[in-house]
């Protein structure tokens, strides 16, 4: 199974792509994880933010195969324990997956098609986040998941 993390725009904070770092080097490599920063839209200020959320899924299009199951982060998705998205990835893993896209989309969200084409929505809060903090927050939570699929002692239990 490969997880790819596409997201729209790049993370310049040097102290969160230090973090992000971290947990990457300690992800499974049989995961075979990426992450695909994807340019921002060109003229972005000058399209309304529908123009602007229709731009950038045909950017998210480009980089997903009919068969990829698509993950929308997304505050209107259903919010997992760390548990909860362990068994999520284990169920992917063994129904044979072969490619899961994990989308962050740009300022305004995500456009109705991308909407459509996902298989499914998660949240990670009910908080607003940075764009660039959540790229954190669910490498850290794929570092997490993997570490309670190997049964490695959790939190406090």
């Amino acid at each position: 199974m490969r997880i790819s993390l596409l997201c729209i725009g790049k993370t310049d904070d040097k102290e969160i792509n230090s973090l992000i770092n971290y947990y990457l080097n300690r992800l499974p490599r049989h995961w075979n994880f990426e992450i695909t920063e994807i340019p921002d839209v060109k003229n972005a200020k000058n399209l309304t933010s529908d123009l602007l959320k229709k731009e950038e899924s045909k950017l998210f299009f480009n980089h997903i195969d009919k068969t990829d199951l698509v993950i929308l982060l997304d505050e209107k998705g259903r919010q997992f324990s760390s548990r909860e998205f362990s068994v999520k990835i284990d169920t992917w893993m063994n129904t044979s997956v072969k490619k899961v896209h994990i989308l962050i989309g740009g300022a305004y969200g995500f456009s109705d098609e991308i909407y459509e084409r996902a298989n499914e929505k998660i949240a990670l809060s009910k908080m607003t986040f940075t764009h660039q903090m959540i790229r954190l927050f669910i490498v850290e939570q794929l570092y997490r998941a993997d570490q309670i699929l190997q049964g490695k002692p959790y939190h406090n239990d």
